[in-house]
């Protein structure tokens, strides 16, 4: 087998927040923004989004960028907001549960030599962590690639499978890379990297949607016949 870097993305995929990453990000526009800057949000999903692009379409939206001065400086002071009510939400909300086979699947991941297991998420690294930690995921991965290593989803993907390979101890030209993940945005990131993608239907979209747009496989859940031959190539 040749040495695996296999990336997870988090929301939809590992684990369902039960809406706690929404209900942060609006407290945190609410804190910036004022009264009412939550309602920036209501426009669009943020399935498949970075944090930071969040951020940014939802200051574009509300109107909050023409007196923001430095934009970014803006971004950086909501995502600090939003980190600092994550793991409040997280903690509190009823409907967080982790998605069927995760826990099983990562656990025989764990024996595996030769296969490097980490994020592709974009989450900032504390928002990935924090979500985690309540399914006790958290200490499953090691490295990733996050939203706070870059905006953009193929770079941060570019990113994680960079350190995958490092710990591997092999470039990562020789290595195969696979994403997982339930959005179209997993699947075409994946291809801008030159990875595979497996789809997941627990997301919003549907393994055969997920197929279509070009995922190599796709499963309804982690535990599905298939998954683990798919993981290993």
């Amino acid at each position: 087998m040749s040495p695996t870097v296999l990336l997870f993305d988090i929301d939809g995929t590992l684990i369902s927040t039960g809406g706690a990453g929404r209900r942060a990000m609006a407290g945190a526009f609410e804190a910036v923004c004022g009264p009412g800057g939550a309602g920036a949000l209501q426009g669009f999903s943020f399935a498949g989004m970075t944090d930071r692009a969040i951020v940014r379409a939802g200051l574009v939206a509300g109107g909050f960028t023409d007196d923001a001065g430095d934009v970014e400086a803006r971004i950086d002071v909501v995502l600090e907001a939003y980190l600092v009510r994550i793991a409040v939400e997280v903690a509190s909300i009823e409907g967080y549960r982790v998605l069927p086979g995760v826990t099983q699947v990562l656990a025989w991941l764990a024996t595996l030599e030769r296969v490097a297991v980490g994020l592709g998420t974009g989450n900032v690294r504390r928002g990935a962590m924090a979500k985690l930690a309540r399914g006790a995921l958290d200490a499953s991965f090691a490295f990733g690639g996050f939203g706070c290593d870059a905006e953009d989803r193929a770079a941060l993907l570019r990113v994680g499978a960079g350190r995958g390979a490092e710990q591997l101890g092999v470039p990562v030209e020789g290595c195969r890379v696979v994403i997982i993940g339930d959005t179209p945005k997993d699947v075409a990131a994946a291809a801008a990297i030159g990875a595979a993608c497996i789809g997941v239907g627990t997301g919003g979209f549907s393994p055969d949607e997920l197929r279509g747009l070009g995922a190599f496989a796709a499963f309804a859940t982690l535990e599905a016949d298939g998954v683990r031959d798919a993981l290993l190539g």
